[in-house]
């Protein structure tokens, strides 16, 4: 990927979208550093502009660059003098010809300025995760550590475990590295295939061990790599009893790292482990408003077009926030003064199209049920307890569970919020009805029909 060919054609529309005053000032001088995992990073002159491009400009540099390149990135702004700090380190570790001076330990943090608590929309699904991370954030090393959490792909992991660190970089002069778990097996690489290096074994020994804060994306990658395990063991340890704080991601639990040491995954329970479910109707509403209310290139949208496309992309926050990111792109192409239910359709076919909206849903579950009994949606989220709710509320629960295998907690965070155990009790409630009760098994048979 040519980054320079990409940048002077992002240089081109933004002098289209801006003023001569704001292009000099702002982004005259940046350049496209590169493009990695989804990270577009971009150095500026000074810190002000990081901070104004972040502040004022965030959308539309998002947006150019979807349409230049057809993919949504999460930018990263980055000084030019780390760049140099940076490269004139590289460069002394990679000579054969080893200085007899010792290399000094220089680092930058890794951080994505732009995620942090604030921009962080908070509901059921994620809220014990926002919590804790809050709580450690504040008092790192003292509240729950290492702090371990986990989820699938795109429910916001990676933006907390920036929050945190982005937090206490703001409020202390802590030392934070986030590094991703590839990062950390290519530096121990490094460190074997280079035995002699004496240099680089002290550089990478201060790079990890004199931390204040160690944040580690994706954990599940060490499960091929024994060594890397056990490496990152013993810094744990040193970390851990010098009251350092850890953190970690993973998509899966301590427990179902099936082929990680039974040490790591001790330890990793050690402090607390909190997971992050995909997010409920209501959330994702909230998520989209708050993409919208950020963004200075959409025109208005309605509460139907938010509707629309927080009912059928179900799965994580990122394709939520590609969605408007394309209906960006869209409107700023077709010149839309307003965007309707129609232009969404329109925009989003081939995302929605090809995703969610052709497969069985929960909610598509709850208008089934609720179009057959003749109630609302809203009726089977409710807490009302007449029979004539609460009895299709619990088969709307069992074929959630049964045809679509979710788990019982997001069952109850779709169906307004219910504790597991009372979507458990309906499950089971069901299930005994159907075995004794043909009348009851026709009718479940019938709404399936229009379920699958």
């Amino acid at each position: 990927m040519n980054t320079d060919l990409i940048w002077s054609k992002f240089l081109d529309k933004i002098q289209t979208e801006v003023n001569s005053i704001v292009y000099a000032t702002w982004f005259a001088n940046t350049k496209l550093y590169e493009i990695k995992d989804n990270i577009a990073t971009i150095t500026v002159p000074m810190e002000i502009h990081r901070k104004h491009l972040n502040d004022s400009y965030l959308n539309l540099i998002v947006n150019t660059l979807f349409l230049i390149t057809s993919k949504t990135y999460d930018i990263n702004f980055i000084l030019e003098d780390e760049i140099k700090k940076e490269t004139n380190l590289t460069t002394d570790i990679d000579k054969t010809d080893i200085n007899t001076e010792k290399l000094n330990f220089k680092y930058s943090s890794n951080l994505i300025k732009s995620y942090n608590f604030e921009n962080f929309v908070v509901g059921n699904s994620n809220k014990l995760a926002h919590a804790t991370a809050l709580a450690v954030a504040e008092t790192p090393g003292e509240t729950y550590n290492p702090l371990f959490i986990y989820g699938s792909s795109g429910l916001g992991k990676t933006h907390l475990m920036h929050a945190i660190g982005n937090y206490i970089e703001e409020k202390s002069n802590k030392r934070v590295l986030y590094i991703s778990s590839q990062q950390f097996i290519d530096d121990f690489v490094k460190l074997g295939r280079d035995k002699n290096n004496y240099e680089y074994a002290e550089y990478f020994k201060n790079k990890y061990r004199s931390l204040d804060v160690l944040i580690i994306d994706d954990i599940q990658f060490f499960s091929t790599t024994p060594k890397t395990q056990e490496e990152f063991f013993h810094i744990f340890n040193i970390l851990y009893n010098d009251k350092k704080q850890i953190i970690i991601s993973s998509d899966r639990s301590p427990n179902d790292l099936k082929l990680l040491e039974e040490r790591l995954k001790t330890r990793f329970c050690w402090g607390l482990t909190v997971d992050i479910y995909p997010p409920e109707l209501e959330l994702r509403k909230n998520i989209l408003r708050k993409k919208i209310q950020s963004s200075n290139s959409l025109p208005e949208i309605s509460e139907e077009v938010i509707d629309y496309i927080a009912s059928n992309m179900t799965s994580d926050v990122r394709h939520l926030e590609g969605a408007i990111n394309r209906l960006m792109a869209y409107s700023f192409v077709m010149g839309c003064n307003e965007i309707t239910l129609q232009t969404a359709v329109e925009a989003l076919k081939d995302t929605i199209n090809k995703g969610t909206s052709e497969k069985a849903n929960i909610l598509k579950v709850q208008k089934v049920v609720a179009d057959y009994f003749q109630i609302s949606v809203d009726d089977l989220k409710s807490k009302k307890r007449s029979a004539s709710i609460s009895f299709p509320r619990q088969i709307a629960m069992y074929l959630s569970r049964t045809i679509l295998n979710e788990s019982f907690e997001r069952i109850g965070l779709e169906f307004g919020g219910k504790d597991h155990s009372t979507v458990m009790h309906s499950c089971d409630k069901i299930k005994s009805e159907i075995e004794s009760n043909n009348e009851i098994k026709n009718s479940i048979d019938e709404i399936k029909k229009n379920i699958v």
